[in-house]
C-alpha cells in the first residue's frame, strides 16, 4: 500500500466521525423516537418509525416485520439434497429451493424443522444439525433464519395449507453451484444455506 493511500475503513470511520455516529471510536445504534403500524396482515406487518441518530439528526425507516423461519439443507439415503420447487406468487414464477417456514409462536426451530419437512416432504428426520443462521432482509425486515441440515430420513406425513402442489426434487451436492450460477436456484435463503452446507462438508 502506497504511503499516501489510507484504509478503506479508516476512510469510513472518518466520515462516519463527521455524521456524528461515533462517540469515542465506538459505533452508536439509532434510537427509536415514535413507531405508527401501518398494516398487519396473516404473514406480515409494517410499521415506520423515527428513529434519532447520535448526531442528533432524524430519519425515518420502514420495518417489515415477519416471525423467524427455519431453513433447511434436507439429505437422503444417498446423500442426495432434497429441495422443493413451488409456484411463488410474488414473483410470478416456480422457485427451486430448500424447505423452510416459520416458526410458530412457542415452538423451538428444531421443531419447527421437524414439522416443515413432514409437511412439505414428507419426511421426519432423525438427525438435525444446526448450520447457522442469518438474517434475509436486515435493511428492512426483522425475519431470521435459522439454517439446519436434516438426515436419517422416515416417511412421515403432516397435511397442511399450501404444501398440496409442492414438487420434490433431488440433486447431488455436486450439481448445486451450476444450478446456483446458471440461476435454476435464484432463492436467497436457499443459496446461503446450500454454500453454508457445501463449505462445512468441505472442510470436514
Amino acid at each position: 500500500m502506497a504511503e499516501d493511500q489510507e484504509p478503506v475503513l479508516s476512510l469510513l470511520k472518518d466520515e462516519d466521525d463527521k455524521q456524528g455516529n461515533l462517540e469515542g471510536g465506538v459505533m452508536l445504534p439509532e434510537r427509536k423516537a415514535s413507531s405508527q403500524q401501518v398494516y398487519r396482515g396473516r404473514a406480515i406487518g409494517l410499521h415506520v418509525d423515527t428513529v434519532e441518530k447520535s448526531s442528533g439528526r432524524k430519519v425515518t425507516r420502514d420495518v417489515v416485520e415477519h416471525s423467524d423461519c427455519v431453513a433447511v439443507v434436507v439429505l437422503d439415503e444417498q446423500d442426495r439434497v432434497l429441495l422443493v420447487r413451488q409456484f411463488r406468487y410474488p414473483v410470478g414464477k416456480f422457485l427451486l429451493e430448500i424447505p423452510a417456514g416459520g416458526i410458530d409462536p412457542g415452538e423451538e426451530p428444531v421443531d419447527c424443522v421437524r414439522r416443515e419437512l413432514q409437511e412439505e416432504i414428507g419426511y421426519l428426520p432423525q438427525k438435525i444439525d444446526k448450520l447457522g443462521g442469518f438474517y434475509s432482509i436486515p435493511g428492512y425486515g426483522t425475519e431470521y433464519l435459522y439454517c439446519y441440515l436434516a438426515s436419517n430420513l422416515v416417511p412421515s406425513r403432516l397435511v397442511a395449507e399450501d404444501t398440496e402442489s409442492i414438487e420434490v426434487v433431488r440433486v447431488s451436492p455436486n450439481q448445486i453451484p451450476k444450478l446456483i450460477t446458471s440461476g435454476e436456484i435464484c432463492d436467497a435463503k436457499s443459496i446461503a444455506a446450500l454454500l453454508t452446507f457445501l463449505c462445512v462438508t468441505k472442510a470436514e
